[in-house]
């Protein structure tokens, strides 16, 4: 048998030269699909280059490279078959068609839609990445506040896509009339608005956020007994992060419908406390101690001194108190702590430089007189036993 006979023997209802095309086109895009999308992830960044300052190509093929292969390797299938006689030719399918084929080629155009679906998201997630890249070096404070903006943006547009995606879907791979399934949502629309309430409430309100701008992210806030770091503002919800370290998600409406104290946008932040010292103490040693911590705190670099107050608050049964407030202008809350450390250290030096003690905790237990036994106790008249 010649060879040109043995390429023309049929089988499956193709011949032997058209499952050997078909093999050669697998073999080739199977081979070459990741060599092809990192050629193409080259040369999308090559294109907009100008435009990614920071971002670097191997984010860009970190990103891409995965889903463009699968289109890639989807296109190869395409080719392939479309070489033999089944499953079946796009052109050709068709109310007579064996219901294998018609599922096989349904099943292939929603790999393809969701293919392409999935690599328009990854471009959304290269678009945000290069944005939030450009606003890390910047000092504009108008681009540092829209940076927050991006990852809701990200979000809602990939929210966009999908729903674009599954409408498609309908159309194209189960023949729905999508023109008229949207125009008969608005029957049903009444119904799905009192349903998902909540949610359109919370979506508002992130719109009412991103307008206002009562805060960042990265500002310390305090809502609803709540305090943390705002470390990202979503689609539906904000996220704080808490002195504990904790990840707590606040709804979007409890944002705005409840009082909120923006911490980060204090002017200073005010330390307050009492130095209980005993009867001991000499009213000069307190001048001493008062006079020479207040001169002490005037002096540092990051409290307001006209906001320095020590005063004599107080004379109880325990001691005498002094009573010491003060405000500092510091940009963290390790700052904060910091200088308050050497201030109470600072403390402890001023006070055992003069001398002065601390009052302690002193319990007083009265009594009743001693009254030999036998006498009547003058309460009750009752004799002492």
């Amino acid at each position: 048998m010649t060879v040109p006979e043995l390429l023309n023997q049929r089988f499956l209802g193709n011949t032997v030269g058209q499952f050997m095309v078909c093999g050669i086109i697998l073999l080739l895009g199977f081979g070459l699909r990741r060599l092809l999308s990192r050629f193409l992830s080259g040369v999308f960044y090559r294109l907009t280059k100008k435009y990614t300052a920071g971002v670097s190509q191997q984010q860009l093929n970190a990103l891409l490279i995965q889903p463009l292969s699968v289109v890639l390797f989807l296109f190869t299938l395409f080719l392939a078959f479309n070489v033999l006689d089944y499953p079946v030719r796009v052109t050709d399918i068709g109310q007579n068609e064996p219901w294998i084929k018609k599922v096989a080629f349904r099943l292939y155009q929603m790999g393809v839609i969701w293919a392409m679906a999935w690599v328009v998201l990854r471009l959304i997630d290269f678009a945000e990445l290069v944005y939030r890249r450009r606003a890390e070096f910047t000092t504009n404070v108008n681009t540092r506040l829209d940076a927050q903006f991006i990852p809701f943006a990200k979000d809602f547009v990939k929210v966009l896509v999908l729903i674009f995606a599954f409408l498609v879907m309908l159309g194209q791979v189960f023949a729905v009339n999508v023109t008229a399934l949207i125009g008969g949502l608005g029957i049903g629309g009444l119904a799905v608005a009192f349903a998902a309430k909540e949610s359109l409430e919370n979506l508002i309100a992130s719109f009412t956020i991103f307008l206002d701008r009562p805060f960042q992210v990265g500002d310390l806030v305090n809502v609803g007994g709540i305090s943390g770091t705002v470390e990202k503002i979503g689609f539906r919800s904000t996220r704080l992060r808490t002195a504990e370290k904790s990840y707590v998600t606040v709804p979007n409406r409890s944002m705005i419908d409840k009082p909120l104290d923006n911490l980060s946008l204090r002017t200073s932040r005010r330390v307050s406390f009492t130095l209980n010292f005993g009867h001991e103490t000499s009213r000069a040693q307190l001048l001493a101690v008062a006079s020479e911590l207040r001169e002490d705190l005037r002096q540092r670099p990051a409290v307001v001194p006209e906001e320095v107050q020590i005063k004599l608050a107080a004379l109880t049964q325990t001691g005498r108190d002094l009573s010491v407030q003060y405000f500092v202008q510091v940009a963290t809350y390790d700052e904060y702590l910091d200088l308050k450390e050497q201030v109470n250290y600072r403390i402890l030096e001023i006070v055992e430089a003069h001398h002065a003690t601390f009052a302690t905790n002193t319990t007083v237990v009265q009594m009743s007189p001693w009254a030999p036994t036998g006498a009547a106790d003058p309460a009750g008249g009752h004799p002492v036993l």
